[in-house]
């Protein structure tokens, strides 16, 4: 990207502005998104499985439907983004999602869990890869990798912080109404996302030219790169349709490597809490709903410092194919070798390395859809690749819990996640050698070799 001169000084302090007045606000949002997803791997382990009578087949079952209304939808919402704007379709989403996750206070049995779950997808359809495009729209490419990883950040401190928070609301028993402590913690997830959903409509802006908190040489820069950007991306080309993003070899390519991240991530999610309810039986401990939910988090803090790390070298060197091929191997490797760890510590250690693994690569990989894509394509191609690779959100809890039913374990589980985590590097390592002379001019520094 090419920036003038006199507008040189102002790059700085732009960026620095919205890594502090715009990225936080948006980490939140997903901070409080992907609790709510997760929230029933922390009421599985503690209560809920045995009041609503599930199985881990039925169990995986309704963790994993939430991705069928997601899928339905995710594209038509990020349409919609685009044409309506992010502040009000965002905060739309937060609002909608928040009154869903808070009806889970009340749920009867197994077929109203189901329900709501998949309402629960419906309602998030689109807020994900939405909020990626929001921050793309944002932040010119040669930044970008560095911004996202800054929003990413809020997915493994979801963990480090909403594990500990879920063990403590699931202890206030009967506090409330007399809801069982797993029902309580639903409410209390659930609440501010329609809080910060509102906040949302009040905080945000659609364009840099609308925030206040720039001055006019710093509008001037940012709306110059990106709109430099955007010409760059459609020269020769024009106006770039939707549609062009579903005939993109490259874009389902990176659909498929998606899925194998995804796949890996929610495999762990949902299980964990369980996985780390059967160390007490090994070790003849009894853990506290807080210790559980300490433990949980375990593997995440170290993920979150891996994830800066590794996306501070991406930045600095430029994107590599490694930066995103070499976690992959690293996560299909080690998960699989959770299964032979002799102590419940050594266990703790190797899905550490796993989680550490699948968080470097992941805003590394966000990166690549929007060097390439512009307009409704971006929205299109953003909301694909999401699409498909939450597939693995679907099939990883469903299959991992259908597997353990059959099997009596989760060794076969976990060398099924191993497999598709291990395909994410391969076909990764394929995309750079088989795409590399056709990425953008406009991107060449940060395009992966």
């Amino acid at each position: 990207m090419t920036t003038s001169p006199s507008f040189a000084p102002a790059a700085k302090s732009t960026i620095r502005k919205i890594s502090i007045r715009l990225v936080p606000f948006v980490a939140l949002m997903f901070f409080i998104n992907y609790l709510d997803r997760t929230a029933i791997g922390f009421a599985a382990p503690n209560g809920m499985n045995d009041d609503l009578a599930l199985s881990a087949a039925q169990y995986g079952f309704a963790s994993g439907v939430f991705f069928i209304g997601y899928i339905l939808l995710e594209v038509p919402s990020n349409l919609a983004l685009h044409r309506f704007g992010a502040r009000i379709w965002l905060a739309r989403i937060m609002i909608t999602w928040g009154i869903v996750a808070v009806l889970f206070t009340w749920v009867q049995n197994f077929p109203q869990l189901v329900v709501l779950r998949f309402l629960l997808g419906v309602a998030e359809a689109g807020f994900f890869p939405g909020a990626i495009l929001f921050l793309s729209m944002w932040v010119p490419a040669a930044y970008r990798g560095r911004i996202l990883m800054l929003f990413y950040l809020a997915q493994p401190l979801t963990t480090v912080i909403g594990a500990p928070l879920a063990g403590l609301l699931i202890q206030q028993h009967g506090l409330f109404f007399g809801l069982e402590g797993w029902r309580f913690m639903f409410f209390g997830v659930g609440l501010p996302a329609i809080i910060v959903g509102i906040l949302a409509l009040v905080y945000l802006k659609d364009k840099p030219a609308d925030a206040k908190w720039l001055n006019e040489e710093e509008k001037q820069w940012l709306t110059g790169a990106l709109q430099a950007e955007e010409a760059a991306k459609s020269q020769g080309t024009g106006h770039v349709p939707a549609r062009f993003a579903f005939r993109s070899g490259r874009v389902w390519v990176l659909s498929l490597i998606y899925f194998g991240f995804i796949y890996g991530l929610y495999a762990l999610a949902f299980f964990l809490p369980t996985i780390i309810e059967g160390f007490q039986s090994q070790t003849g401990q009894t853990f506290g709903v807080v210790e559980k939910g300490l433990i949980t988090a375990i593997p995440y803090l170290p993920a979150a410092v891996v994830m800066y790390l590794w996306s501070r070298d991406a930045g600095r060197r430029g994107l590599r194919t490694w930066h995103i091929a070499v976690p992959a191997a690293v996560g299909g490797v080690s998960i699989p070798l959770a299964l032979f760890a002799g102590s419940p510590a050594l266990t703790i250690t190797v899905i550490t390395i796993t989680a550490c693994a699948i968080f470097a690569a992941l805003p590394n990989f966000w990166t690549l859809p929007t060097k390439f894509l512009t307009g409704a394509a971006a929205a299109a191609g953003v909301a694909l690749i999401n699409t498909v690779g939450n597939l693995g959100g679907f099939s990883a809890p469903y299959l991992t819990g259908a597997l353990f039913d059959l099997t009596g374990g989760y060794r076969v589980p976990m060398f099924v996640v191993g497999f598709f985590m291990l395909l994410s590097a391969v076909l990764m390592v394929l995309l750079a050698r088989t795409e590399r002379d056709s990425v953008p001019d406009t991107a060449e520094a940060d395009s992966p070799r």
